[in-house]
């Protein structure tokens, strides 16, 4: 399992608490109806990259609604550099991805239980 350093945890928590905040009052009305979480972020060793993963309801939406993200990456690394610039010194490049573990715990689930 690979180990990640005190400020690395830091940056991490501050980037997701911040992501959170965007989509749901700033980019609320990019996304129409739906949920978007941010379940995990993890940044690099170097604290130039930060990988997000999302959650995002209804799922028949998902990958839809992960492109516009993606789209838009350059947009939230602005807003979120606005937030946390005095707190650090890089703005860390933002790359979003799907977090598919709960479709996979019920998958398990129901397995289990057949």
């Amino acid at each position: 399992m690979e180990q990640f350093s005190t400020r690395q945890n830091k940056v991490s928590r501050l980037i997701q608490k911040e992501l959170a905040e965007i989509f749901l009052k700033e980019l609320r009305s990019d996304f129409n109806g739906l949920l978007v979480s941010v379940t995990t972020v993890r940044v690099t060793s170097d604290l130039s990259l930060a990988r997000c993963y999302l959650s995002i309801y209804p799922n028949d939406r998902a990958k839809d609604t992960l492109k516009h993200i993606q789209t838009i990456s350059k947009q939230v690394r602005g807003i979120i550099g606005n937030k946390i610039a005095k707190q650090v010194r890089i703005i860390p490049e933002l790359e979003f991805f799907i977090d598919d573990s709960l479709d996979y715990l019920e998958k398990i689930d129901k397995l289990l239980k057949s």
